[in-house]
């Protein structure tokens, strides 16, 4: 039996189909939902940093446009400077801290709950391999971590470039919150976090070592990072006794040290006649000791970008190797 249809009868138009959104699926959607609440927390808190940043750096240029900004002139600026440069210095301070904060309460619980919790045995035996689980999950935390991360070094950096030679840049403050090391610092204390998250296989365990571990990667980090550059050396000559005024060094040089040079060329230590009591017996000790000039050591800011890459290459390759550590482990004995 057949059914006629009457030609008369509209035929209904197909459907048009509606255009289909980007959106998260597989192994993907499964570790962004379980650690959703700290990736959106990243977000947030980075939106929070640049909107604050852009504000404090309005303030700044605000009060340098008075004396002539972007071409300073003279160093009458620097006088009522010193407010802008403690909101700048706190910022960075508070910045500082934001590796080892990342590192604890976002390495460390990456993996640790799933092995404390059983999810780990779970998925172990399931079809997708341990190595793509732990792989996504590196890789999403690791996207956000230096996106957020960039900006907001990029961020500070851009407030803090117009002063930059008046502000201590080989301090820990400005040298390891601007430039790439922000991001490298970061990445590595998070690597180590999961790591120590793998091998305590308890959360709060976990969060605690690596609490004690990133405050000692900082306390090393800050004590070897000057040895990132190359120290340059400055030298005045003047009549024997007479060291006169030490060398002017370049704007927003980092002194190192400085000491008084005999003929010779020998360095003595700047008190070597400050037990003296009188200005004249100064003098005479100066003589007798052949005193002729000062030698003074310092690092010029012009290497402050040489100085961090090297530092954050340094970083990235230790990232890489606790990495290589974590990817090799989850491998053979996850659970």
């Amino acid at each position: 039996m057949s059914t006629v249809t009457d030609p008369r009868t509209p035929v209904a138009a197909p459907a048009a189909k509606s255009p289909r959104r980007p959106h998260l699926s597989g192994m993907t959607w499964l570790v962004w939902r379980q650690h959703r609440a700290a990736y959106w927390t990243l977000v947030g808190l980075t939106l929070a940093c640049l909107a604050g940043v852009a504000w404090q750096r309005s303030q700044l240029t605000d009060y340098l446009a008075k004396y002539g900004w972007p071409h300073l002139k003279g160093d009458e600026w620097v006088q009522g400077f010193t407010a802008y440069s403690g909101h700048l210095s706190q910022a960075g301070l508070a910045l500082t801290c934001v590796p080892v904060l990342l590192a604890v309460f976002v390495g460390a619980p990456l993996l640790a709950p799933d092995l404390e919790n059983g999810t780990a045995k779970l998925v172990a035996a399931q079809s997708v391999s341990r190595v793509r689980w732990i792989g996504t999950k590196l890789v999403i935390t690791g996207v956000l971590l230096v996106a957020g991360t960039a900006l907001i070094s990029a961020a500070y950096t851009w407030w803090w470039a117009p002063v930059k030679s008046q502000a201590g840049w080989t301090e820990a403050t400005y040298f390891n919150t601007t430039g790439p090391v922000a991001v490298a610092l970061t990445l590595f204390l998070v690597s180590l976090g999961v790591l120590v998250g793998m091998l305590a296989r308890r959360t709060l365990t976990a969060m605690v070592v690596t609490f004690f571990l990133s405050i000692a990667v900082e306390v090393v980090w800050s004590m070897s990072r000057l040895s990132l550059g190359s120290e340059v050396n400055a030298t005045t000559h003047h009549a024997a006794g007479l060291p006169g005024q030490s060398p002017t060094l370049p704007t927003g040089a980092y002194e190192i040290d400085s000491n008084y040079i005999t003929g010779s060329g020998k360095l003595m230590g700047w008190s070597t006649c400050a037990h003296e009591a009188s200005e004249k017996a100064v003098e005479v000790c100066l003589r007798k000791a052949d005193v002729v000039g000062w030698s003074t050591k310092y690092l010029p800011i012009s290497q402050l970008s040489s100085m961090q890459w090297l530092g954050a290459g340094i970083l990235f390759g230790l990232t890489a190797v606790v990495v290589a550590v974590v990817v090799v482990r989850g491998r053979r004995r996850l659970v």
